[in-house]
């Protein structure tokens, strides 16, 4: 199936690594033409160096911390600059540490806000313009089951990931008068370093192994297994991609069955 994806110009954010890199991956496989960001500029720059060597399409990594309002606003013009244009921006943040209501401060809502919504927010804000300008313009923010369905000891992400989904809604049904679709993937539990990180402080906690803490983790999944990243990139791409063209305002779980919601 050709997804209309040949040529496109596109950023993902948080792109060193996990479900970023992926999906960048998989839209260069696509013919797509990609720019990947992240704050670490050297692992970005091997990442980008991973993905041209198995694609054969140009990566152009961009450092640059989205949780500063200006250097996402750069970013989106450096990103235009660099490959002439946008059609597909992908909004994806790590996530904010693991703990209870009451292990953190003011502050450390403060900073989640930062990195979950307000990242978002300014990223969008600045690439509007440009993506009105394109035939194929897709929005893609990049949640969490933890939207739908709280998973303990995440009290962070489980209050802001629904923001991201009330954000992606209300733009799909502003956008949509400029052809402009707004969609978002919930990813479950998936094979990505922040998995690891949240299995390893999971089994310190509890005092069990990590690999308990992925086998406690897959029973939790209808299809018995933790997600790989290609599948989240597959459904990722398939979502911005002109394929998909008369989709908008959907947050689609990608979690082997593990939202137990309608």
């Amino acid at each position: 199936m050709d997804l209309g994806l040949q040529g496109a110009r596109v950023l993902v954010t948080a792109a060193s690594q996990g479900l970023g890199a992926a999906t960048a991956q998989q839209f260069s496989i696509e013919g797509a033409t990609v720019v990947i960001n992240s704050r670490n500029a050297e692992k970005l720059q091997l990442t980008a160096r991973e993905i041209e060597s198995q694609t054969g399409n140009r990566v152009y990594p961009i450092a640059a911390d989205i949780t500063d309002p200006e250097a996402a606003r750069q970013l989106i013009e450096q990103t235009v600059e660099k490959i002439g244009g946008l059609d597909v921006l992908v909004v994806n943040a790590g996530g904010p540490p693991s703990g209870n209501f009451t292990d953190f401060d003011l502050a450390a809502w403060q900073q989640a806000t930062e990195l979950l919504l307000f990242s978002a927010v300014s990223l969008i804000q600045a690439a509007i313009p440009h993506l009105k300008q394109s035939p194929r313009a897709a929005i893609l923010t990049i949640t969490s089951i933890s939207a739908r369905q709280p998973i303990a000891n995440l009290t962070l992400s489980n209050t802001l990931r629904p923001s991201v989904i009330g954000l992606t809604k209300s733009l799909s049904l502003e956008l949509a008068k400029d052809q402009i679709r707004v969609n978002s993937i919930l990813p479950g539990t998936t094979d990505t370093e922040r998995v690891l990180e949240l299995n390893q402080a999971r089994a310190n906690r509890n005092g069990t192994s990590i690999e308990e803490e992925y086998s406690k983790a897959a029973q939790t999944i209808p299809l018995g297994r933790i997600g790989q990243p290609s599948e989240f990139a597959n459904a990722a791409v398939f979502l911005c991609s002109p394929a998909a063209a008369f989709i908008t305002g959907v947050a689609l779980p990608v979690d082997g069955g593990a939202i137990r919601s309608h």
